[in-house]
């Protein structure tokens, strides 16, 4: 962030080249970042087992609840929180909203693995949600921009024809080359090879990706960023705030119906919900896909732009707040039961020996 920061304000030759790097409206270099960042990660996913795991009835009780979070709860509380702190800053407002509608896919990985959550679940829900996007950040965007916010916004609206067209760009691209990877390298050489030998070669460039990536998004707005230093703190607000409610609601949710599972089950049995699927839903719900915001607020805005400008503030916060997070999770999982007790085996276990002395009895 900071060497994009000082790229963009003492480079500006750089930032020009980045700006005339375009193909119809889309930044070529941010396409490229994308892409380097989401392959990797959607080559990890098992997609022939797929089929198998949708058959079971754990997994839709997490698909619904992340559905519920990510494409209900997430959207109108970023809506709320934009318009509660910004409302005299329609420019900001927009792009803040934005963000709020572009939900977190590949970033959620890396939060995912520090904090030790279940790589599986997290993996099916980065495809789930990649593919909800593409069907539903255009409409979203027309809803909250267009409609909720439209009369306010002063004519700053959103064409859903070229939203749909840059979604399809920077999200279509890395799902299909991470699905043609996977089984093209698994064909020509072995599912050994692909999973010892070309993973272990290959999944670090999710990170550089993401490295390169924020360079050049803080490159294009590093001026905006230093000599704009009011509207960014308030921007700081509405997001800090939307990371914290989301991940500690989210977070605290899950491990309630953790406790409440816990007195219904064996110890030792299979839980739905625990500390793994706890980090999952709670970072994938905090998270939100800010490249692919500030992508498209340039894209439709200009890199100019206010909207782009508070789109880009989105890592800023999103990074450190998460990253403390994963901290905060990793607190919680050696202080809080997450797993039925011994003695609650032996409850259950009691509970049911008298089920059977009373239709003994009858």
């Amino acid at each position: 962030m900071i060497l994009g920061v000082i790229l963009g304000e003492f480079a500006p030759g750089v930032r020009e080249r980045l700006e005339t790097a375009k193909f119809q409206g889309v930044s070529i270099p941010v396409v490229v970042g994308l892409i380097v960042m989401m392959w990797p990660v959607l080559t990890k996913v098992q997609y022939e087992k797929l089929p198998a795991v949708f058959r079971t009835a754990r997994l839709w009780k997490h698909l619904f609840l992340s559905v519920m979070l990510n494409w209900i709860a997430g959207p109108f509380l970023m809506l709320g929180l934009a318009w509660a702190t910004l409302p005299d800053l329609p420019g900001y407002r927009t792009g803040v909203i934005m963000v709020g509608i572009a939900r977190c896919i590949a970033m959620v990985a890396i939060w995912n693995d520090l904090a030790g959550g279940d790589a599986e679940y997290c993996a099916i829900l980065v495809v789930v949600n990649a593919l909800l996007q593409i069907a539903l950040f255009s409409p979203f965007s027309v809803l909250f921009i267009n409609i909720i916010s439209g009369a306010n916004q002063g004519g700053q609206r959103v064409n859903y024809g070229d939203v749909t067209i840059s979604v399809l760009i920077y999200l279509g691209i890395p799902i299909a080359a991470g699905i043609a990877t996977r089984y093209g390298v698994i064909a020509l050489t072995s599912r050994r090879f692909f999973e010892k030998k070309f993973l272990p070669v290959f999944s670090p460039f999710s990170l550089l990706g993401l490295l390169y990536t924020i360079i050049v998004l803080f490159a294009y707005q590093g001026h905006s960023i230093l000599h704009d230093i009011g509207p960014v703190f308030r921007i700081f607000v509405p997001q800090i705030l939307y990371f914290l409610i989301m991940w500690t609601s989210t977070f605290f949710f899950v491990y309630w119906l953790s406790k409440m599972e816990n007195r219904r089950i064996a110890a030792g049995a299979r839980k739905v919900f625990g500390y793994d699927t706890a980090v999952v839903q709670a970072f994938t719900a905090a998270s939100n896909n800010f490249e692919l915001a500030i992508a498209i607020a340039i894209a439709t805005y200009g890199v100019d732009s206010e909207q782009a400008l508070a789109a880009t503030i989105g890592p800023l916060t999103e990074v450190p707040v998460l990253l403390s997070l994963t901290w905060v999770a990793l607190y919680f999982r050696h202080i809080l039961a997450w797993e039925p007790s011994v003695d609650a085996h032996a409850d259950v276990e009691r509970i049911s020996d008298s089920s059977t002395e009373e239709k003994s009895v009858e």
